[in-house]
This record gives C-alpha cells, sequence and structure tokens, in this order.
C-alpha cells in the first residue's frame, strides 16, 4: 500500500466532509491531497487524472478566495442553482472535453484507459468550476464522476482510491441533499 494513498485518502474525506457543510476550510485539505493525487496518478499512467490535479490545485486557490469574499470566513456560504442555458452549456463542455482529450490521450499517449480518463477529467474540470461558483448541481456531476472513477480505479489496482470515491459518492448524495435545500432556503448561517 501506498503511504501517499494513505495520507491522500484522509485529506480527501476531511475535503469533501467540510463541502459539504459549506465550509471554507475544505480548501487547504483539498490543496494538500490534489498535490499527493498528482505524483500517485502519474505514477499509474492517468495522464489525464494527474494533469487535473494541477487544475484542482489552482482552481482551489480560486474558490477559496472565491468563498472568502462571499463571507465564508465568518459563516457557511450561501450555494444557488444553475439556469437551464447554463447547465446545458455545462453538458456540452463535457462532452466535448471528454471525447477530444479521450482521442488525444489514445492517440499520442500510452494512458491505461484514455476515454474513461478523459470523461472524469472534462466531467471534474466542470465541477470544479462550479463548486467554486456555489452552484448546487456541482453535487449531480459529482455524483456521476464519482461512479465512474470508482471502476477506473479498481481496474488501475488502487483499490485505497476506490474506497475514497465509495466514500465520495455518499458525500456527493449528501452534499446535493444539504445544498438543494440550502438554496431553497436561501441559507447562509454562522459556521
Amino acid at each position: 500500500m501506498n503511504p501517499l494513498e494513505i495520507i491522500a485518502v484522509a485529506l480527501g474525506i476531511a475535503n469533501v466532509g467540510l463541502l459539504v457543510r459549506r465550509s471554507i476550510w475544505n480548501y487547504p485539505f483539498g490543496m494538500a491531497m490534489v498535490a499527493l493525487y498528482f505524483v500517485i496518478f502519474r505514477e499509474a499512467r492517468l495522464y489525464g487524472e494527474a494533469g487535473l490535479q494541477v487544475f484542482f490545485f489552482v482552481v482551489q486557490g480560486w474558490g477559496w478566495w472565491l468563498w472568502a469574499r462571499a463571507g465564508g470566513l465568518a459563516r457557511m456560504v450561501s450555494v444557488s442553482w444553475m439556469g437551464w442555458p447554463a447547465r446545458i452549456g455545462g453538458l456540452v463542455l463535457v462532452a466535448g472535453s471528454s471525447l477530444g482529450i479521450g482521442w488525444a490521450m489514445a492517440r499520442y499517449t500510452d494512458a491505461a484507459l484514455p476515454y474513461a480518463d478523459a470523461a472524469i477529467a472534462g466531467a471534474s474540470v466542470v465541477a470544479q468550476v462550479l463548486l467554486a461558483m456555489r452552484r448546487t448541481e456541482n453535487w449531480a456531476l459529482w455524483i456521476a464522476i464519482d461512479v465512474l472513477s470508482i471502476w477506473v480505479y479498481i481496474n488501475r489496482a488502487l483499490y485505497l482510491t476506490a474506497g475514497l470515491y465509495v466514500v465520495f459518492l455518499g458525500l456527493a448524495i449528501a452534499g446535493l441533499m444539504a445544498w438543494a435545500k440550502a438554496a431553497r432556503e436561501g441559507e447562509a448561517i454562522a459556521a
């Protein structure tokens, strides 16, 4: 068992658990987790996933700043829903990036699972941006990502990471329920 993977799993559980609670303090845990997963995924030849960790690191810094500006240092941040045009646009971005990145990885690299890896990467980019912008739909996208990720990580013998994504799946379902309720009620309470 890779000690880096054990540490990354613990950081990931803390990160997503704090996200469900709409706590700004998820970001330090998330940034540490993605730094470790960059190394783990590169070693497993999941290049889309490895590259995605660099993106996650940068976007988590941006999200931390956005959440602080939205009052996240003093209270749980408020969340909202997207309109239908934005939802459709997000799905088109996911599909296009998944196919394009998958084709490029299949053609130009020795990626183990190029299209599945690309689908996870493309959808994760959109989901992470939605998360930083505090849009409730991010959780529905994370649910789909987690289901595909579990299969990919089992296929690559990353069993602890697959287990983490089972936990992430449960947390994403809880996050969707909690954020949907908060969006309905316009809730932003003291942290």
